[in-house]
């Protein structure tokens, strides 16, 4: 903490802007239902027919902010944590709200469990290379 000359005192500098904790903007909340479905490369996908989010009085800057960069590209849980400067905690939170109130859809990737064998495929490779 430190004094400004003019007997006032200063918690953070003037570039920090203004600051409000992870668990304001969850309502205290560490997880989502819809959280088994958020790993970091899940693609949140905005609902095309949705109606302006910013005119939801029940949705945070946070979702709209959300929405309007699904909207424009989808993106990753990872991505919109970058883009935002917010904990993948909070986006993963955030997100299950979005889903919940239909404003956005989860593309999960395929686990790797269910891809293919590689064994497989250059099998088949080299059997089209034989005909």
């Amino acid at each position: 903490m430190s004094a400004d000359g003019q007997g006032r005192s200063h918690w953070f500098d003037d570039e920090a802007g203004p600051v409000v904790r992870p668990y304001a903007m969850t309502r205290g909340r560490t997880s989502h239902a819809a959280q088994h479905r958020l790993d970091l490369i899940a693609v949140v996908v905005a609902e095309p027919d949705t109606d302006d989010p910013g005119a939801d009085p029940t949705l945070s800057p946070e979702h709209v902010d959300i929405v309007d960069l699904c909207r424009d590209t989808p993106q990753t849980v990872a991505e919109l944590s970058a883009e935002l400067d917010l904990p993948v905690g909070v986006v993963r939170v955030l997100v299950g709200d979005l889903v919940d109130g239909e404003l956005v859809h989860v593309n999960r990737p395929v686990p790797p469990a269910e891809l293919p064998d590689a064994g497989i495929l250059r099998d088949v490779i080299n059997g089209l290379r034989a005909l």
